[in-house]
């Protein structure tokens, strides 16, 4: 795609009604960019979003894009997700992390039992949930009724502003031959605390702190195995039949956050391309738009980008084509969206860094945007479902017809 070009966006669901409600949802998705880029700045200054910000998601419905519609959500399919990340993530990585992040709880509680949405929903259909999805990081006791959780989880993203938390854990068990069972407990922000731990260089708008729980119970229906997210049927499917509640949630996990990626790689591209129009050199008052260098570096990365773009809705899109069909994903499809999801954000680091490097010292001031961009493309890259090495290595044993080491998919 041409740097300021828009991309070619839609659910493809065939669905009219569909295809306008998304294009609606999209539409204030964009309208909400030149805002949240004025406000860049002091996002990172807060470490979290401005309650104005919050506001904003709030009233434009973006939250709620994946919510079921019996609640009043908007019943999208999952590819909006990365769409709407990408818009908002062309003026502010942070805010679009956040979104997507907190959109993707109201798309998981619709696959909760009907008990736990009653009682989320019921209070406030626009109540936020954070999470943290590092099942090492707690340990639950199965008891008469539900579990005893105790732990201490990282990079819980925006969840100053939530009410409830999505954590992950593994469930203790005397008898080894039960194996391991990895599973999502949900809590009122009375269960646990929040330690103020977020300092960082990058997406530094999140607010992504950690959380303890100490000895907390936790009532079965308020918590899912993770192997009923594996794709078909969920506990929530009965009350919410549309395919989305069937998709299957850890293989997508990449695609919650690769958008994010992808705007924030697109602006970095379209200010670079616009600088370059305009810039004389320093040394030589050539114009840099006359340069071959220039030109390559332009074409390689927008590239990249878009064959990033590409391989990001095209999983999404052929998923939610499968559960439509009653067809749920084999291992090898599993660990190919898992690749292809570190692959895709890869592929967008690679284009800042090198459009970073093509800037020379004008992207070393902290006035500029690009700083920004840079720190924002390698904190991105740094989580663990874009790590190539993991989920390459993955793929790999599966194509070998050795066993998945993943334990979610």
């Amino acid at each position: 795609m041409a740097p300021g070009q828009e991309p070619s966006m839609g659910q493809h669901t065939g669905s009219e009604a569909g295809e306008r409600a998304y294009a609606a949802m999209i539409a204030k998705a964009g309208a909400l960019a030149p805002r949240l880029q004025e406000r860049a700045a002091r996002t990172e200054e807060l470490r979290h979003l401005p309650p104005e910000t919050e506001k904003d998601l709030h009233d434009a419905g973006l939250f709620r894009m994946l919510q079921p519609a019996r609640v009043g959500g908007a019943e999208l399919d999952y590819v909006a997700l990365v769409d709407c990340a990408e818009l908002l993530a062309r003026a502010d990585a942070s805010v679009a992390w956040n979104l997507a992040n907190l959109a993707s709880h109201h798309w998981m509680l619709g696959m909760f039992d009907q008990r736990a949405q009653e009682l989320v929903w019921g209070r406030d259909p626009d109540a936020l949930i954070a999470s943290s999805f590092i099942f090492p990081a707690g340990r639950a006791t199965r008891m008469e009724g539900g579990y005893r959780l105790h732990g201490s989880w990282p990079f819980s993203s925006g969840v100053a502003s939530c009410e409830w938390n999505m954590l992950a854990s593994v469930v203790n068990s005397d008898d080894e031959a039960d194996g391991i069972e990895y599973r999502i407990f949900l809590l009122p922000k009375s269960d646990y605390k929040v330690l103020d731990t977020w300092n960082v260089t990058g997406l530094r708008g999140t607010g992504s702190c950690d959380v303890e729980v100490r000895d907390t119970f936790v009532p079965d229906h308020m918590t899912v195995a993770v192997v009923e997210l594996a794709g078909g049927p969920t506990p929530g499917s009965r009350v919410n039949p549309n395919p989305s509640y069937k998709l299957p949630v850890f293989s997508l996990f990449p695609y919650v956050l690769s958008g994010v990626a992808l705007g924030n790689a697109q602006a970095c591209l379209d200010d670079y391309a616009e600088v370059a129009r305009h810039r004389i050199s320093t040394y030589n008052r050539a114009k840099l738009s006359d340069f071959q260098s220039t030109q390559i570096k332009i074409a390689e990365a927008s590239a990249k980008i878009d064959a990033a773009r590409l391989i990001m809705r095209s999983a999404c899109i052929d998923a939610m084509g499968d559960a439509r069909r009653g067809r749920i994903p084999d291992m090898a499809t599993k660990t190919r969206y898992r690749r292809d999801g570190a692959f895709s954000v890869n592929l967008c680091t690679d284009a800042v860094s090198m459009l970073f490097a093509a800037s020379g010292a004008r992207g070393l001031f902290t006035t500029g945007v690009l700083q920004r961009q840079f720190r924002d493309a390698h904190a991105i890259n740094s989580h663990l479902a874009f790590n190539f090495d993991a989920a390459g290595t993955n793929y790999g044993r599966v194509a070998l017809g050795l066993p998945s080491e993943n334990l979610t998919l």
